[in-house]
């Protein structure tokens, strides 16, 4: 198969304008098949060659103008087209695949009822898998879709359907879109339907899940329209498509796609076992960020797949400022879990080898293969921390003006990062230009550090900078009161360079905090005195915000090399039972867990590792033993599950079905602790089936899987690695679950004959199966555990003389640098 290259789109879409596509869909032929007819019509500018794109099963029939084109002409998925000046007719009838792996059309029956659904994922280059098209982003039409499907079923789309007399189902016609965006999604879906400024709105999820989402959808739905109306008060432009539906589908790779009119969701955001305010924040967050893209992304779209951070950075800035505005009674501050989470991710991305800038120069993404590749922490997390501080640097005011230009001029077309960076600076006297080009076109990340000179009541801070970029910040100064707590006694603004140092007034603070309130993206370091100050009184630092920010910095130090692992756990377990904030607590177990502790410290050293984590999570159940925290306790006893050394306790609470205290242990409580008890030699594959018997859900399949996957014979990782690698049979969820149970640091014997031949059966997977398939197999079914120089040496040898699929490459990338940062840690 050819990928599209950007300049085979530049000569296409010079040639062609595109105006209408008529696709029919009949999926009633069977369980692996379905029928695809599409109806193209367009104009050629002048007479020329070309093509269409199309990966059928079968390609039955092809017509130009009403002249038959020979099917045997198709060379891989481009149908060659020689075209005369002027208006043309094309109609290409299909047999097409069903999809496993969430790409296409992916089908999925559900096994706890049996119900089967279908939806249609067709980012980047997969529209071909369900329908023949012009395939690029530039050449926008307008859709007609029609289905056929079995009775008992609900066909939704970008537009209202309506069933027809024959039984057909039949969308209304689309406002211009992208090929990217067309989304179908059909099976006996549970809807709740509702109407909100004068639109039809909707939620949707199998049947199976209906008393889940019944329970939540006043949250959903009052999230949604909240905003809606939030975005109409920030937006000149109205919504642009005639209703707003959210589908919450099964085996989604990503966590939502912003389809216009059919938003596509993961559905584990229908929550089948209890889960933390934390949790609900983000699924609000995503509802929000793919409602921004309704403007950036559908309304105004990229060129070309160079500025997907257009996309991206603007509606992940979007979704966390506009629950922070809109849903505070709910979500008082995103921003926390934004700068504990989401940008950690931006920060590990931009100190690796596959770095890029936010905005890389369009050479830099010269095919869709290569453009599937920025889809990471930089497009999306550094991308929205610029945004943030660029509204900062600009004002809010300015920024809406400059955006609402944006729309204005390029509505139902398309755009570059040019004309975004024009637009902006047509609402502002500032250089935008130059702060682009020194924000957005550099890669990595600045350090910044305070230096303070001067005695008594009179000091200078100057801020170093390890860097390039210039940084409007707020700076927190903090002085220490007699019971110990932190009190703030300022925030400074100051701008990165400085024209002269800062004059302070007043003793000597005791912990100053740069970029406090988290407007910027840099690393940080601290002066002497604050850092004692920082490791000692961290929990007495009074806003959660400026925590984050001390946390992070703290983050970046182990990483760095300047924090010893056994420090920061140290911090944690001094500090951590003490903390209010839920995302805090969440972020830095998680990092304790999965990064020091699994990665970070030796193997001799790691028992000490998880009983500090695990003291930390028992000194959390004592504190939240009277039911006013119920977040802070289900996230204790998640975090003593995972650390458990021993069986006995945790065994004990499935046993009984409950912690001691609460809560009652639900499905998703009940799966990690028999995950982690067969991590641990203490359950067979008896109670894992008996379990599944429990729990016969899609979740549950899962949960059996990782189960057996983690058991410590050489069996069961016998049949693990065959199940991932020696057969197809796995979908996209399944073969994550099974990688996810495979490699456990507590079975390093066991499984080291494996690491070796994970190279070559992960190369040999994405050769079969696709980049979806191959960044799973990356990114869950990597040896990670191994930490060691041979493991390496191994890698990097296989990544310099192994060719492979550009997805599977750059994860390996990320992981081996990964494990040189791992290694590099160990040494000290």
């Amino acid at each position: 198969m050819s990928v599209l290259t950007r300049d085979e789109a530049q000569t296409r879409a010079q040639l062609l304008d595109v105006h209408h596509y008529l696709v029919d869909l009949d999926l009633t032929t069977g369980d692996e098949t379905f029928e695809s007819t599409s109806t193209v019509r367009f104009t050629a500018r002048a007479a020329g060659d070309t093509f269409v794109e199309l990966k059928p099963a079968t390609l039955h029939s092809a017509t130009l103008d009403g002249a038959p084109l020979d099917p045997a002409a198709l060379d891989g998925n481009r149908l060659p087209l020689s075209l005369t000046e002027g208006e043309h007719e094309l109609r290409v009838t299909a047999t097409m695949r069903y999809s496993r792996t969430g790409e296409g059309m992916h089908r999925f029956t559900d096994p706890t009822d049996g119900e089967s659904y279908v939806y249609t994922q067709l980012f980047m280059e997969d529209v071909q898998r369900v329908f023949a098209a012009f395939d690029q982003p530039d050449l926008k039409a307008v859709f007609e879709v029609a289905v056929t499907a079995p009775d008992d079923w609900t066909v939704l789309a970008n537009g209202i359907t309506e069933r027809q007399p024959d039984g057909t189902w039949k969308a209304a016609p689309t406002p211009l879109l992208s090929t990217y965006f067309v989304c179908v999604a059909a099976g006996p879906w549970h809807s709740v339907r509702t109407e909100h400024a004068g639109l039809p709105f909707g939620i949707h999820c199998r049947r199976s899940l209906a008393p889940h989402l019944d329970a939540d959808a006043d949250e959903i739905l009052a999230v949604t329209k909240a905003c809606y109306d939030r975005y109409h008060e920030k937006f000149d432009e109205p919504y642009p498509f005639d209703s707003y539906d959210q589908a919450f589908v099964p085996e989604f790779n990503a966590g939502a796609m912003e389809n216009p009119g059919l938003v596509t969701f993961r559905d584990e955001f229908v929550f089948r076992s209890a889960v933390t305010v934390t949790e609900r924040q983000t699924r609000a967050m995503v509802i929000a960020h793919e409602m921004a893209h309704m403007w950036f992304g559908d309304l105004v779209t990229l060129r070309w797949w160079d500025d997907i951070w257009l996309n991206e950075s603007f509606a992940e800035y979007m979704g966390y400022q506009t629950v922070n505005e809109a849903c505070s009674d709910l979500f008082p501050d995103t921003w926390i879990d934004f700068g504990v989470t989401r940008k950690a991710w931006g920060y590990e991305a931009d100190q690796r080898p596959s770095t890029h800038p936010v905005a890389p120069d369009p050479e830099a993404v010269p095919d869709t293969a290569s453009a599937l590749l920025n889809f990471d922490g930089i497009s999306y997390a550094k991308g929205a921390s610029a945004l943030r501080q660029l509204v900062t640097w600009l004002g809010e005011k300015d920024f809406l003006a400059g955006i609402n230009i944006h729309f204005k001029r390029h509505k139902f077309g398309n755009a570059t990062l040019a004309d975004f960076i024009d637009n902006l600076a047509a609402a502002t006297d500032r250089d935008v230009h130059g702060w682009a080009e020194q924000w957005l076109r550099t890669t990595g990340v600045d350090t910044l550090t305070p230096r303070l000179d001067g005695e008594g009541l009179h000091w200078n801070l100057t801020v170093d900078r390890a860097g390039t970029r210039p940084h409007r910040i707020s700076v927190g100064l903090y002085d220490r009161d007699p019971s110990g707590d932190l009190v703030l006694r300022e925030h400074r603004e100051l701008d990165v360079p400085q024209d002269a140092p800062a004059e302070l007034t007043g003793p000597r603070p005791a912990l100053v905090v740069l970029n406090d309130g988290d407007l910027t993206y840099t690393k940080l370091r601290f002066d002497e005195v604050s850092a004692e100050s920082a490791l000692r009184g961290l929990s007495r630092v009074p806003d959660p915000l400026t925590r984050a920010v001390v946390w992070n910095a703290l983050r970046d130090q182990v990483r760095d090399g300047d924090l010893a692992p056994a420090d920061h756990l140290a911090v944690a377990g001094a500090h951590l039972a003490e903390e209010t904030e839920l995302a805090l607590v969440q972020g830095v177990l998680a990092f304790a867990r999965h990064q020091i502790a699994d990665r970070y410290v030796p193997a001799d050293e790691r028992p000490a590792a998880l009983a500090t984590i695990s003291g930390i999570a028992r000194a959390l159940l004592r504190r939240t033993e009277d039911g006013e925290a119920p977040g802070l306790r289900l996230t204790a006893v998640r975090a003593f599950v995972d650390s458990a050394t021993t069986p006995d306790k945790i065994a004990s609470w499935l046993d009984e079905g409950t912690v001691h205290g609460g809560p009652e242990l639900d499905p998703e409580l009940r799966w990690r602790i028999l995950a982690r008890l067969a991590v641990l030699g203490a359950t067979d594959e008896a109670a894992i089936a008996a379990e599944l018997e429990r729990d016969p859900s899609a979740t549950g399949q899962e949960g059996a899987a990782r189960c057996r996957a983690a058991l410590p014979t050489p069996e069961a990782k016998a049949a693990a690695w065959s199940a991932l690698f020696d057969s197809d049979d796995l979908s996209n969820y399944l073969f994550t679950a099974t990688a996810q149970g495979f490699w456990q640091p507590e079975q390093a014997d066991l499984v080291r004959e494996y690491v070796p031949r994970f190279y070559e059966a992960a190369v040999a997977l994405g050769d079969r199966r696709g980049p979806a398939m191959a960044e799973a197999a990356g990114r869950y079914a990597f040896p990670a555990y191994a930490v060691d120089a041979d493991s390496l040496a191994l890698g990097e040898r296989h990544l310099a003389d192994t060719p492979m699929i550009p997805a599977l490459r750059r994860k390996l990338v990320d992981q081996l640098d990964d494990l040189r940062r791992a290694l590099k840690v160990r040494e000290g």
